[in-house]
């Protein structure tokens, strides 16, 4: 894509954002949905429903060796089952490819880009990239057997929250930072709910909006869901979300309620639809701004 091209995908998601509200959620298709999944999707789909908003749904599946048959058509099913509808195609990032590889060649023309040879042993206890590979000139092709990483130059007010963010990785594929960015960006994203074990990431996401010379959308990071041992819930853990629950003959809105009461948006045991929580909340709007408020990050 031109240079022309990609301004215009810019400014068209910048028209969008100006039009209306727009959330999203972004699975990774890499096993079922677990619970703590799902009430992020339903409080993303409660965030943007009250503003009478639009609701994307995206399915982050750049990294092929993490995608497992099934797990799409499974998360879908799942939402469905929920009542959490989203507007218009589901969005698939490997179909995005593209794109992000449109933007990484703008981004390496305009010198915003260097390789870098860091290995992970050598990063391991590091948070923040300290520029190691930054003023080295390294070569962009294999050497030992490796490509390099590339890593895109931040502005000097982001230096100290994320360092230089890994955009393309060293196996070719497009990072997720680069990715996600250029979707909100792109698609008109103004509202983004997701899990606090994301707060990390939000500098690095605002770093590369501000290289591309977009603002970034409004990040709410939300309380994980954890297990009775106050574990963080995980996929590898087969903590699935709604196949065992609906064996037992769980209905709906037992789960939405489930997970509506988890956050103290209504009482334990409540059975509701996500449709008629979202009513009940318009009524009482100030329950979930004040939720929202006490777990957003940016």
């Amino acid at each position: 894509m031109s240079p022309d091209h990609l301004e215009a995908l810019l400014n068209q998601g910048q028209r969008l954002r100006r039009q209306r509200v727009c959330g999203r959620f972004a699975p990774t298709p890499s096993g079922p949905l677990h619970l703590g999944n799902l009430r992020t999707a339903l409080l993303s789909w409660l965030q943007v429903r009250l503003k009478r908003g639009q609701w994307l749904l995206r399915i982050d599946d750049l990294d092929p060796p993490r995608v497992r048959p099934g797990a799409t058509d499974s998360a879908l099913e799942d939402l469905r089952w929920l009542g959490l509808h989203w507007d218009g195609d589901v969005i698939f990032q490997s179909q995005r490819l593209g794109i992000y590889s449109s933007f990484l060649s703008a981004m390496r023309r305009e010198g915003l880009l260097y390789a870098c040879r860091c290995t992970r042993k050598q990063l391991v206890g590091i948070d923040i990239y300290p520029g190691t590979c930054r003023h080295r000139a390294l070569g962009w092709g294999i050497e030992g057997g490796r490509l390099p990483s590339w890593r895109l130059m931040v502005p000097d007010s982001f230096a100290s929250s994320c360092g230089d963010p890994v955009v393309r990785r060293a196996d070719g594929f497009v990072a997720y930072h680069l990715a996600t960015v250029v979707d909100e960006l792109t698609l008109g994203i103004t509202d983004v709910v997701r899990g606090d074990d994301l707060v990390s990431a939000c500098s690095a996401h605002q770093a590369v909006a501000a290289v591309l010379g977009q603002p970034s959308p409004a990040y709410h990071h939300v309380p994980l869901l954890l297990t009775d041992g106050g574990l963080k819930l995980s996929k590898r853990d087969q903590a699935s979300g709604t196949a065992p629950l609906r064996a037992l003959g769980w209905e709906p809105e037992q789960l939405v309620g489930h997970l509506a009461a988890s956050l103290d948006l209504v009482p334990s045991g409540t059975c509701v639809s996500a449709v008629d929580l979202l009513e009940s909340l318009r009524m009482r709007p100030r329950v979930f701004w004040g939720l929202l408020q006490q777990v957003a990050g940016s």
